[in-house]
């Protein structure tokens, strides 16, 4: 009952929702009118069925999976690997990964038929959710059909933990129906625990962020910096920033200008659509910028470098002298900091960081994440790396030993995905 009236929520809701995707695809709104049919379980026709289905949300999550999906195709190089995604720019990120050699198309609503749809398309042997989005109507036919379902570098925050208990006639039975679930952290492990998934169900794995591959820093931080023109400039990287986190780092930058001329501003919004606007922040500023899109370089009176181009975050990260981590002073849980601590830059991010407490705790226990609070604490933060650099050097050290301690979480979520 409590599912068909669920189902009947997302039937009267989806006339506004595809409408929302239409609007907000970075794809041209032609090419998303064209993939619409994907939304509600057509497709073309796939070329292998069987194996494993794979659902990452968006780019956060296909960077996550896709170590996984690499050492799953070298094992098992016959099985099939499909994976959905629900934003277009996660389908672009997957495919600039692999290409052709994993099969992809979007998720559809959550409704029986069109989850119906898909799993008869696809005939998978195996679902594997990475990190938070759960769909109750693609779970429960995933239970009937008896393809178990497993969520990998799983993610319970205190927050959904409460929606979910507040939505207990709906979650309890589908999270009752899960087949394992490999929590990315102890908070995560005991929030499940507490919604009611048996114990026997729960491994904690730890986080799979933390097993990177392999990368030569030098060398990116050589090619970038290059590419941008950057060396003769301090360059405070700002990565997946959304409002009003812009204004306020544009604040703090024309404060520590003065002290320091050669500064440069990366911003690097979160999400394509508001490029345009946070270009017109800075124009609004009287900001001196180059967009990253036009390929042209920085010069000694840059003030601003937009990054309007998805896909180059890592690149940039690696010719900063100091990183913010974004989504932390606005209230978005923060976004992923171990790219930038891999690079061995010093992290600063906001206290919002609900999304990885785990991630930010370990980095900041281990010296490598400074957390601010406001505007003042950012810009005095600025201030004492960009004072005393050898000290900032130490601090984005001590993040790459964390990263190297912390890593082992892979093979353990690739052992359940094999064996179990």
């Amino acid at each position: 009952m409590f599912l068909s009236l669920y189902t009947l929520l997302w039937i009267l809701l989806t006339p506004v929702l595809t409408v929302v995707m239409l609007r907000r695809g970075h794809n041209s709104s032609t090419q998303e009118l064209r993939r619409l049919p994907e939304r509600f379980g057509f497709g073309p026709a796939v070329q292998h069925t069987g194996g494993y289905l794979f659902h990452c949300v968006s780019v956060g999550e296909v960077v996550a999976a896709a170590p996984l999906i690499k050492q799953l195709k070298t094992l098992r190089p016959d099985s099939t690997i499909t994976v959905t995604t629900t934003t277009s720019t996660g389908s672009e990120r997957l495919l600039a990964l692999f290409g052709n050699t994993v099969q992809h198309c979007y998720l559809p609503f959550d409704m029986p038929f069109t989850m119906n749809k898909l799993l008869k398309r696809l005939k998978p042997e195996r679902l594997v959710i990475v990190e938070v989005e759960l769909w109750p109507n693609m779970i429960d036919l995933c239970w009937s059909r008896e393809i178990p379902v497993t969520v990998i570098n799983a993610r319970m925050t205190n927050r959904s933990a409460s929606r979910y208990q507040k939505l207990r006639w709906l979650a309890i039975p589908m999270l009752k129906k899960l087949s394992k679930v490999c929590a990315q952290g102890q908070r995560d492990y005991e929030n499940y625990l507490k919604l009611g998934v048996a114990e026997d169900k729960i491994i904690l794995t730890n986080n799979i962020k933390f097993d990177l591959p392999d990368v030569d820093v030098a060398t990116l931080r050589h090619q970038v910096t290059r590419t941008y023109a950057t060396d003769a400039h301090k360059v405070i990287v700002a990565g997946s920033t959304h409002a009003p986190e812009e204004e306020l780092l544009l604040e703090t930058y024309q404060q520590l200008k003065h002290e320091y001329p050669q500064l440069l501003l990366v911003l690097v919004p979160r999400h394509p659509q508001r490029f345009e606007q946070v270009f017109q922040l800075c124009q609004h500023q009287n900001m001196k910028v180059v967009r990253s899109s036009t390929s042209a370089q920085c010069q000694t009176d840059t003030d601003i470098l937009l990054a309007d181009q998805m896909g180059i975050l890592r690149q940039l990260y690696a010719m900063a002298d100091i990183v913010f981590v974004g989504g932390s002073l606005s209230d978005r849980g923060g976004h992923n900091a171990l790219e930038p601590a891999q690079l061995g830059i010093p992290i600063i991010m906001g206290p919002s960081q609900y999304n990885n407490p785990q991630i930010c705790s370990t980095l900041e226990a281990g010296g490598a994440l400074c957390t601010v609070r406001d505007e003042t604490d950012l810009v005095n933060q600025c201030r004492n790396w960009l004072k005393e650099p050898e000290a900032a050097k130490r601090k984005g050290l001590s993040g790459q030993h964390t990263i190297a301690e912390n890593a082992g979480a892979l093979q353990a979520t690739l052992k359940i995905l094999i064996t179990s």
